[in-house]
């Protein structure tokens, strides 16, 4: 395995891991001891190797499928998916000895509704924590509303900011390519994304079109999985950033239940300064 062209992290990424990672041992915590649910869920949607070799020290570092596996009380049953075979060989062999894992070789959007979610139904007594953790903006719309309008699957999911603003959100709208704006479309579940993205200012020849911020997009991001998804918190998401300083995605959490929104809430507070 040491061969393997492992994805390189920084120390967000890390902090991302340790993020995810606090929070799973919590969740498991009171789901395993709290009648009458009987099954609770891991599902990571973009499981990659399951290990990763750390930027800053050049060590490997454990990803979010094999600390999820560790931790105890364990889940009930673990879902990791990947589009490369490669990864998925990897995730394999990582859970080889587990009878409670599947490995899912595919595309999340589609597998995430036909397979995967079915298993976590508010009226089964089921329950589910899942990661949505993208390259890029490739997660629609309709599987954040979906985790949402089911009401017993939290999600922690990367809104990759920088890939919006490097392809979508340019200052001439006007030249973005019809397919970015289809992915957008997608991601935001319809065009009013481009009321978040832009804003009009009075100008000396009339109205005048310009670029929002980076806060303007993520308030309207976060409004939506309040009232269109129907999460009842969403925590203020955590700003993830380069070796430069620049954000390159926001790390939200959304969730049915109070308690679990104070418990990120509160480690976000403890990494946000960081």
């Amino acid at each position: 395995m040491g061969k393997l062209p492992f994805d390189q992290i920084g120390y967000w990424s890390e902090i991302k891991l340790d993020i995810v990672r606090e929070y799973a041992s919590a969740y498991s915590t009171i789901l395993a001891k709290q009648p009458p649910i009987r099954r609770h869920v891991y599902i990571d949607a973009f499981a990659g190797w399951g290990v990763h070799i750390s930027k800053t020290t050049g060590d490997f570092v454990a990803g979010s499928p094999i600390n999820a596996l560790n931790v105890r009380p364990p889940f009930c049953e673990y879902h990791f998916i990947d589009l490369d075979d490669k990864r998925v060989a990897s995730l394999q062999e990582i859970s080889v000895e587990r009878t409670d894992v599947r490995v899912h070789h595919g595309d999340c959007n589609s597998l995430l509704l036909r397979e995967v979610f079915p298993r976590c139904k508010y009226e089964d007594y089921s329950r589910a924590l899942c990661l949505l953790d993208p390259y890029s903006l490739n997660v629609d719309w309709r599987i954040l509303e979906t985790a949402g309008r089911m009401r017993s699957i939290e999600i922690f999911y990367n809104f990759m900011i920088m890939d919006a603003n490097m392809n979508v959100f340019w200052r001439n709208p006007g030249k973005v390519k019809q397919s970015q704006i289809a992915r957008m479309n997608a991601v935001w579940g319809d065009e009013t994304w481009r009321e978040a993205a832009y804003r009009r200012e009075k100008g000396l020849f009339g109205d005048v079109e310009e670029k929002g911020s980076n806060e303007r997009v993520i308030a309207a991001f976060r409004k939506r999985l309040h009232e269109v998804a129907e999460f009842k918190y969403v925590p203020n998401p955590i700003p993830m950033k380069n070796t430069s300083g620049a954000v390159v995605y926001y790390l939200f959490f959304a969730s049915q239940n109070e308690k679990g929104g104070k418990i990120v809430s509160e480690i976000f507070e403890k990494y946000r300064g960081r």
